[in-house]
């Protein structure tokens, strides 16, 4: 065969792959639709083999440098805690991981800074892989909840932290009243999240609306907040003590996105422990983190981080502040 045959195969598969795409989304329906998706993903342990413990973005350095992929995820969760505040907490400090994925920012919370931590995912098989991984005496639990109506009492926790998991969240407002309600008064939340832009500022262009659809349809989210939106959906719960701080960490993570691709380059053996169907499922996901990295690129998307401290008293006053004066580095 000459190479204009293998061209037109190549460009016959690559249209064939691209209908598949676009044809066969995983829109988000309801909860059921985000613990199926990882269930799907913990079972077949293709996920984890490529990102490891962590499914959530690295963070590589203010500037950027170049980081082991697997080490920068790590490094994201210390960069979390020291932003936070949270290294100056004591041994004991109690934790709830909301979107725990598979435990491993928790294991890190409990064996690096010894907090007692509880994790809890919608995804079952989640829970189960999260107690595979986690050694006998580490202070880290994990159980199936909804992160929309958790089943805790009110003021439960000393910290409450959420890392990319607000996308999946249909009502935004409800998901912020429930991370505040669960934090004991004085209290720690500490999140960090794929936002959009503010479009009640700038509206989305022609090519930016089919782009977000995209990234939506795909991993099963309803809608992404933007940074501004969800920091005044935490402040109207009247649960905040003074004002929400915020950063915005697209930079340091957005290396993230194309050292996840060149994993599937740099670790052929996962072809050879997957097989064809793996690789299929692997290729399949290569266009929408192309298309994530367009967003975050382009400003589209913003990699937002949130603080706030729980008010000792509902409604308890919050100091005037500028937009401006919320951003921290």
């Amino acid at each position: 065969m000459n190479s204009i045959g293998i061209l037109g195969i190549l460009l016959a598969l690559l249209a064939a792959g691209a209908g598949a795409y676009l044809l066969t989304p995983r829109r988000y329906e309801s909860s059921d639709s985000v613990a199926n998706s990882y269930d799907q993903w913990t079972d077949d342990g293709i996920l984890e083999f490529y990102w490891g413990e962590h499914i959530h973005l690295g963070h590589y350095g203010s500037p950027p440098r170049r980081k082991d992929f697997l080490a920068a995820k790590a490094d994201f969760v210390h960069e979390m805690v020291r932003w936070g505040g949270l290294d100056r907490l004591p041994a004991g400090t109690t934790v709830l991981d909301v979107g725990c994925g598979i435990g491993g920012s928790s294991r890190i919370l409990a064996r690096d800074y010894g907090f007692a931590v509880t994790g809890v995912t919608i995804s079952p098989n989640q829970v189960r892989r999260a107690q595979q991984l986690t050694p006998q005496g580490l202070t880290a639990r994990f159980q199936v909840d909804d992160a929309m109506a958790l089943s805790f009492p009110d003021a439960s926790f000393d910290v409450v932290w959420s890392v990319e998991a607000g996308p999946h969240m249909p009502d935004k407002a409800v998901f912020a009243r429930e991370l505040l309600r669960v934090l004991k008064p004085g209290g720690v939340l500490v999140v960090a999240d794929w936002n959009q832009r503010d479009d009640r500022t700038i509206p989305l262009n022609a090519w930016e609306k089919p782009v977000m659809r995209q990234l939506l349809d795909q991993w099963s989210h309803p809608a992404f907040a933007s940074i501004e939106g969800f920091t005044e959906q935490l402040e109207a719960t009247g649960l905040v003590a003074g004002q929400v701080t915020t950063a915005d960490w697209t930079r340091e993570t957005l290396p993230s996105w194309l050292d996840s691709i060149w994993q599937g380059i740099a670790r052929p053996a996962g072809l050879v422990k997957f097989g064809l169907p793996g690789f299929i499922k692997s290729v399949r996901e290569v266009p929408t983190l192309l298309l994530m990295r367009l967003a975050f690129g382009a400003g589209l998307c913003r990699f937002g981080m949130f603080r706030a401290v729980r008010a000792s008293q509902p409604g308890q006053p919050q100091a005037m502040v500028t937009a401006s004066d919320r951003y921290t580095s």
